[in-house]
């Protein structure tokens, strides 16, 4: 049997209020021609469907039936529809943002997570990449947005605005040689065994800068893919590790000292793109959602107060 989407729309209606006129009101059908679809779609089934009295219809238990599977079948269809109809739009340009490690580690997924919930609409490609290379791409317009560290961001001619402190601190095992300290330098730091990130990781090749080709031979035990993963290693005693303090969760089993040398104190800069509209469109909205997972949490305030 083959069933017919207007008939079955307009039976609905029908069953739904009780008349044949007023289904055909809201099919915008004449009564000759929903009454001839109606006796039709009855010859079609073989059963009558509506028991016909004075003051209206009602359906019989076959028409019941129908009506109700009819229902589904129409729901259904609407989600197909919508369905297909997504894939015929035109897909609109997805935001870009450029950042480091840092901030993917919990800054971008969260706001991710809100953006895209609340726009099903809009896309967003993300990238890792480094400060300055994030602040050259800004510059020549080929990303709308960039998170970066303070002092690339300076003197770039971008506007910017400040997002989050992400100053650096020394993590290890709870009980373990950190106990007591509340403070070390990377010197200090690097007589013991450590823990880090891949040496193309943005954050670990600032770090790499700043400590110079002076600094102590450092015994890295393994390199890490990510913070997660880095943060683990540490909680679980393989080394120390040096990681931005917004990234330590409270609930981490860890020791947590401050990172005494003066590079290590650092903010991320929120930078826009050369051709970016900072104040309406879905880049300003994202800008919106990265501010708000920026916000301080008690991770990201720490015991040293950054």
């Amino acid at each position: 049997m083959q069933y017919d989407l207007i008939d079955l729309r307009l039976f609905v209606h029908v069953v739904t209020e009780g008349s044949i006129t007023a289904g055909a009101r809201r099919m915008h059908l004449s009564l000759p021609s929903a009454s001839a679809r109606v006796r039709a779609l009855e010859h079609h089934a073989g059963v009558p469907l509506l028991l016909r009295g004075r003051r209206g219809v009602r359906p019989t238990p076959a028409g019941t039936a129908l009506a109700r599977h009819a229902r589904d079948v129409l729901v259904q269809t609407a989600r197909l529809e919508g369905a297909v109809a997504g894939y015929a739009r035109s897909p609109a340009a997805p935001v870009t943002l450029l950042a480091g490690s840092s901030a993917l580690h919990r800054l971008v997924p969260r706001a991710l997570v809100s953006f895209l919930r609340e726009h099903p609409d809009r896309d967003v490609t993300v990238t890792e990449r480094r400060s300055l290379h994030t602040v050259r791409l800004l510059t020549d317009g080929a990303a709308d947005l960039g998170i970066v560290i303070d002092e690339e961001a300076h003197g770039s001619g971008l506007a910017a605005e400040p997002l989050r402190d992400d100053s650096l601190v020394v993590i290890g095992q709870a009980g373990g040689v950190l106990t007591g300290r509340t403070g070390l330098t990377y010197r200090e730091a690097a007589e013991h065994p450590l823990v880090g990130l891949g040496a193309g990781s943005p954050l670990q090749r600032a770090i790499d800068v700043h400590v110079g080709p002076r600094a102590p031979v450092a015994r890295f035990r393994t390199r890490a893919g990510n913070l997660h993963t880095l943060i683990a290693l540490a909680a679980a005693g393989v080394g120390l590790a040096v990681v931005p303090l917004a990234a330590v969760d409270t609930g981490e089993p860890l020791d947590v000292c401050e990172l005494q040398d003066p590079w290590a104190r650092r903010h991320l800069m929120l930078c826009w793109g050369a051709a970016a509209r900072r104040t309406e469109g879905p880049v300003a909205t994202f800008a919106h959602h990265l501010r708000q997972a920026a916000a301080p949490t008690d991770a990201a305030n720490g015991p040293f107060g950054h």
